[in-house]
């Protein structure tokens, strides 16, 4: 890699990375509960939220929760000055990209906004429980 292209490189420590994935999982997740909760208010049905809980914390704990797992060990084995955009995977990348697609489609299709919100706080939620194992592991960083 030419020595120009490593000066602009932008760099952080794997305690940053942690950081970084824990802030984006949980601002993520708290969005597509807000989006949630006003398609549920739309049909006037806040009460779906519970549902959405339930099935969220049923995502984190049987498919994202691997994932997250994945990532922070991932991280953990960053040295300094690792690149800010290696803090998830290409195959996460992929990923991210397929559930904003998935996300888009969602609110395309004709479904009941009741159906969109509960889909919305359950993988708002989701996100937001797994990002526990980032925040977890930046704040013992180092101890």
């Amino acid at each position: 890699m030419p020595h120009w292209f490593t000066r602009l490189k932008p760099g952080a420590s794997p305690r940053t990375h942690l950081f970084l994935t824990s802030i984006l999982w949980t601002a993520i997740g708290f969005f597509l509960l807000y989006r949630g909760v006003l398609y549920l208010q739309t049909d006037g049905v806040l009460v779906l939220v519970i549902p959405g809980i339930i099935l969220g914390s049923l995502k984190s704990r049987y498919i994202l929760d691997k994932s997250a797992f994945k990532g922070v060990e991932r991280i953990k084995r960053f040295g300094d000055n690792t690149c800010i955009g290696a803090v998830y995977s290409w195959k996460t990348w992929l990923l991210v990209a397929a559930m904003m697609v998935f996300g888009f489609i969602i609110r395309t299709i004709p479904i009941s906004a009741s159906v969109t919100g509960t889909i919305c706080i359950a993988i708002g939620w989701a996100v937001i429980y797994s990002s526990r194992y980032g925040w977890r592991q930046w704040l013992n960083w180092g101890k």
